[in-house]
């Protein structure tokens, strides 16, 4: 719950911004594709940006939550990406893993996942 506490803030904070962080681990979420609180949620497309993308502002506040997020929940959240043929396949698009990302977020039917290199 705590996350999905910090999911609420990040999103509250990140208007105009590109939606992230929902680092919900629940099993079976469709892996980071569907992973969020309703299960009739249906994801459209998937992005992945680096942190270093992100204004310094919302940066620093991810930088906060994942800082505050257990390593237990960032696992799950990592396992339910690598369940997900669909998410995988775009990370390893773009020569990432699921061990680099941070958080995600489901808006509007986009998945986005936030990841963090080096």
């Amino acid at each position: 719950m705590r996350i999905l506490t910090a999911s609420v803030i990040i999103a509250a904070l990140s208007l105009g911004t590109p939606a992230f962080v929902q680092a919900q681990g629940a099993p079976s979420q469709s892996g980071a594709e569907a992973p969020s609180t309703e299960s009739s949620t249906v994801i459209r497309s998937i992005q992945v940006i680096d942190i270093k993308e992100l204004q310094p502002p919302v940066r620093s506040k991810i930088d906060e939550i994942v800082a505050n997020t257990s390593e237990e929940d960032i696992q799950s959240l990592r396992k339910s990406i690598d369940a997900t043929p669909e998410a995988t396949s775009v990370l390893e698009a773009k020569g990432l893993k699921s061990s680099q990302v941070v958080a995600i977020n489901i808006a509007d039917g986009v998945l986005t996942m936030i990841t963090k290199t080096a």
